[in-house]
């Protein structure tokens, strides 16, 4: 063996990535495919494994297979399906944002579930859980993830991560009495690891398939929100991953749990930590809804970003907040609105700057520790104006993330496993 590799493999809402990289991080292959060049249907089990096993074959045709140590595999957060005995699908999935069209499961959950359960909402996992119970008599009833990695090992177990919508306690490491009482039987829910706790090592007609070794090890998975923020390359806590899309989200690592349910604050339990976040309803969406790309980098470059425009807004496209603050009615504040339009560009920009430091400021007073350096993803990361801006209300050490890609997070976890 030359150089040992680790393998994360992203399944995506509309593709799978597959990395392979070494030890200190350096990628040795890479390979994606997308989904609908295997079938139209994005809810087919058999369409996932299809592309999944193509971009494993195809990030392995760029490396030496003797050289694989560990795979990791993450999927959708909340995406599962029912299995029997074998692990043969016995329906096409439900995914992570496919609403339980059965109030009276919901009205059930909302009951027995604690606030601070993850469980609660329309598209819970364990609405989920309970469907696939009542219509089909699973064996199990698995997340994405799971199902992909168990193909490769045998064994359909799940993780922290991807459990936690389904209703598993991560602070007690448990799935908890409660679920019982909501009718589910507590039988049909896999065992629970950490991420990137080893499962087993390759089935032999998998390793046959694939040409590799049948010591590679699966390690338990991960959800792709949380491969994204490990692709950054954060890994202490108090290191924070601020992505600008479409909404703002913000994540932290923490050496405590810290929920909050009503601004929908949850923690995720990572590399031996606990990864918080929240998310607000302004970001690129209010950005789109004002200027094209175009007008956004011509009037980027008319903005002095170390002086402060003078406007106080609240960028919003409709009221209603999630983040730092729950209100359902938070309106829109984006008045005055300035001739300038590089003026009114940089009010929002810093609007949403100071919703990006409350957030953070937020997290702390829920017990998350002071951020102390800051990595940015999504397309706002590539705006050098606006990184100033943000600067000038975060005063932070900002550093360049180490990869945008979730695979690589998923990757960063196999070494993890292996390694720790």
């Amino acid at each position: 063996m030359a150089e040992p590799l680790y393998i994360g493999i992203d399944q995506g809402t509309s593709g799978a990535r597959a990395i392979a990289m070494d030890g200190d991080g350096n990628v040795a292959g890479e390979a994606a495919f997308v989904m609908v060049d295997f079938g139209s249907n994005h809810r087919d089990p058999a369409v996932w494994k299809q592309v999944t096993d193509a971009a494993l074959m195809g990030v392995l045709a760029q490396i030496d297979r003797e050289d694989v140590v560990a795979i990791c595999i993450d999927g959708t957060s909340g995406t599962m399906l029912p299995i029997d005995a074998s692990g043969t699908p016995l329906a096409q999935g439900r995914m992570y944002n496919d609403a339980c069209e059965d109030t009276a499961l919901l009205d059930i959950i909302a009951r027995h579930a604690p606030q601070e359960s993850a469980a609660h909402g329309a598209s819970s996992g364990l609405a989920k859980a309970l469907i696939f119970q009542r219509d089909f008599a699973p064996h199990k009833v698995v997340h994405q993830a799971d199902w992909l990695a168990g193909n490769l090992c045998g064994i359909y177990s799940s993780d922290d991560n991807n459990a936690l919508k389904t209703g598993y306690d991560p602070v007690a490491g448990r799935w908890p009495d409660w679920m019982a009482n909501t009718g589910l039987d507590m039988a049909l829910l896999p065992v629970v690891q950490h991420p990137g706790t080893p499962v087993a090592g390759l089935l032999p007609d998998i390793a046959a398939k694939f040409d590799l070794p049948e010591t590679v090890q699966i390690v338990a998975g991960t959800t792709d929100g949380c491969a994204s923020f490990l692709a950054t390359g954060a890994e202490e806590v108090g290191d924070g991953v601020t992505a600008l899309g479409t909404t703002l989200t913000l994540k932290i690592l923490s050496d405590v749990p810290v929920f909050d349910p009503a601004s929908g604050v949850y923690s995720h339990h990572i590399l031996g930590k606990w990864l918080a976040g929240g998310a607000s309803n302004t970001g690129g969406n209010v950005l789109v809804a004002h200027f094209s790309n175009d007008e956004l980098v011509e009037l980027s470059n008319r903005i002095d970003p170390s002086r402060d425009s003078g406007l106080d807004y609240y960028p919003l496209t409709k009221p209603g907040e999630r983040f730092p603050v729950a209100d359902p009615d938070r309106p829109p504040v984006m008045i005055p609105v300035p001739d300038d339009r590089a003026l009114f560009l940089q009010g929002i920009l810093e609007g949403i700057a100071a919703i990006e430091a409350g957030g953070y400021a937020r997290l702390a007073e829920l017990g998350a520790p002071e951020l102390r350096r800051l990595r940015t993803v999504g397309g706002g990361a590539n705006n050098p104006v606006w990184s100033r801006i943000r600067n000038r209300y975060l005063n932070i050490d900002m550093q360049p993330a180490a990869h945008n890609q979730a695979a690589y997070g998923a990757a960063r976890l196999a070494l993890y496993g292996v390694e720790r």
